[in-house]
């Protein structure tokens, strides 16, 4: 332990760029970032200005586009930043802080699509009840007991993170401080961090995965018990835009984690990441806006009051 020394900086080493195509791709997340933030900021502006859409699942939706917004913040700020530098470091104070938002705003995401699948599971299959079932009071708290979880979990894989030691090998082979790649560089003994991961980690992707999946086959059966086109109809409109943003989200993160490959490389992997930090919250608003009825009726009404004004 005395010849230890005590890491205060982690350099990124951040994506495979070729030096001569880094401007390129600096303009080419630039503007997906701007993207993600605009397309998000659209999404939660239309839902408190429309009162049409002062219902559950766009209450669920705001929501979950604050969620994708910060979850996109919490990386590619330091991204862009470390393209343009010319050593791409983070404090130590820095990357624990990172991994805490990423983690997080993550799991954040992955309990708030839980709750919009059992919203639409309410609507299809019990629309009587629907107003009775979803009150405001329920859906308040489906919010709050998804935040105050996601906080608890990353909170306590922070402070797990936080009691290790670090010795002289401080490089990252990410463009985030990502939880297992910080493991990897650890000098400590690790086995906590790790049996934390795989239990509280695996119940807080595995089980949310596993109600979606629930709450859409009971969907299936319902629609299969009285089967109309009307029927199929209206609940693939009604469904199909959720059901792209969880086949997305939980795709990547399960052939990332769950299913990982011993043919991965760090570049593999790097790339992966990129797809659900980056790009899938940059999506969420274009599925959601495209492929919804509602929210460009929404857009639609907006845009004519503002013009009826002016």
């Amino acid at each position: 332990m005395e010849n230890q020394s005590i890491v205060s900086e982690f350099l990124l080493l951040g994506l495979p760029i070729e030096p001569d195509q880094r401007d390129l791709f600096y303009a080419l997340f630039l503007a997906m970032y701007l993207t993600t933030i605009l397309g998000n900021l659209l999404i939660i502006l239309l839902i408190h200005l429309d009162s049409h859409l002062h219902t559950p699942m766009y209450f669920f939706l705001s929501n979950l586009s604050f969620s994708d917004l910060c979850f996109s913040s919490v990386t590619m700020p330091e991204l862009l930043q470390n393209m343009q530098s010319q050593v791409p470091s983070i404090p130590y104070a820095g990357c624990l802080t990172q991994m805490y938002f990423f983690m997080f705003f993550g799991e954040l995401e992955s309990f708030l699509l839980v709750a919009m699948a059992y919203d639409r599971y309410v609507a299809i299959c019990f629309p009587l009840h629907y107003t009775t079932i979803m009150s405001p009071k329920l859906c308040f708290s489906l919010v709050v007991l998804s935040w105050v979880q996601t906080m608890f979990n990353a909170l306590l894989h922070t402070l797990l993170m936080a009691r290790l030691c670090f010795c002289a090998d401080n490089v990252i082979p990410h463009f985030f401080c990502d939880m297992s790649a910080l493991l990897k560089l650890s000098c400590s003994d690790t086995r906590i961090n790790e049996l934390v991961i795989f239990t509280i980690g695996g119940l807080t992707v595995v089980i949310p995965f596993l109600l979606i999946i629930m709450s859409y086959a009971r969907i299936l059966f319902s629609i299969l018990k009285v089967p109309s086109s009307g029927g199929i109809r209206k609940a693939f409109s009604t469904c199909g835009s959720h059901l792209s943003v969880v086949s997305l989200f939980y795709g990547i993160i399960i052939a990332l984690y769950l299913c990982p490959s011993a043919n991965n490389s760090t570049v593999k992997e790097t790339v992966m990441s990129m797809m659900y930090t980056v790009v899938t919250p940059m999506l969420n608003p274009f599925i959601y806006s495209l492929r919804n009825r509602d929210m460009k009726g929404a857009l639609g009404r907006v845009f004519c009051k503002k013009m009826f004004f002016c």
